[in-house]
């Protein structure tokens, strides 16, 4: 995230030259969606066309972090604006989605897996959204949508700590179904690009299998996403 977002704290420009510095070769830039707080409007999504595709050897994907706004799993931007980004990402957030019961998070999330301009679904494991694990990763499969492990969401001082153990019961339903998944460092500040510490201690402990990590190169990410 980048300063549009409202609660981030770094440029584009800053995050961009961080994620080449580490030497990184694909940056997702994904800003929240205009009903957090805070955020950034339609225009904001509708002009990031004017951002290069590339900066040196670094490619830039263009997306959105959309907020799921209620069971019907709807979003918060137009699908003229969707259809226009790289990629697009989906969870829930408090501002914008009370805490519900887990058959209502559940239809939530299996909803705006449904609608085709989604590509992720952000931050699953958020145990103030309790869902269906086994069901949201069937859903998730036959959707083609991947579920991210976020690392932030795994740091002690994050709001959505102590999921550690549903994010682990996310990834073994993954293991069973074969449901490929992607990480996410869910960057507020650009020094925390690249960084999926906490993800990895989880893959590791269930044994996640590497083929199933989406985001280990750039064209296994770039065919799942078109």
């Amino acid at each position: 995230n980048s300063v549009s977002s409202g609660h981030a704290y770094s440029t584009i420009t800053e995050n961009i030259e961080y994620a080449k510095s580490i030497g990184l070769k694909l940056l997702a830039i994904t800003d929240h969606a205009p009903k957090m707080p805070g955020a950034c409007g339609n225009l904001h999504f509708l002009n990031l066309g004017v951002l290069p595709n590339k900066v040196g050897e670094l490619e830039i994907l263009k997306g959105v972090e959309l907020n799921i706004l209620n069971e019907n799993g709807d979003i918060d931007l137009p699908e003229g604006i969707l259809k226009k980004l790289d990629l697009r990402i989906a969870s829930l957030h408090p501002p914008c989605i009370p805490y519900l019961e887990e058959e209502q998070n559940t239809n939530a999330v299996i909803n705006a897996m449904k609608n085709k301009f989604i590509n992720i679904i952000g931050h699953l494991g958020d145990p103030r959204y309790p869902i269906d694990i086994k069901k949201v990763v069937s859903v998730a499969k036959d959707t083609n949508t991947l579920i991210e492990i976020n690392n932030a969401s795994l740091s002690a001082n994050n709001t959505r700590a102590g999921g550690e153990e549903i994010v682990l019961k996310i990834l073994q339903e993954c293991k069973i179904q074969s449901m490929p998944i992607i990480l996410g460092s869910d960057a507020h500040y650009h020094t925390y690009i690249g960084n999926f510490e906490n993800a990895i201690k989880l893959l590791n402990k269930c044994e996640f299998p590497d083929e199933l990590i989406i985001n280990t190169s750039v064209e296994k990410l770039k065919k799942y996403l078109i």
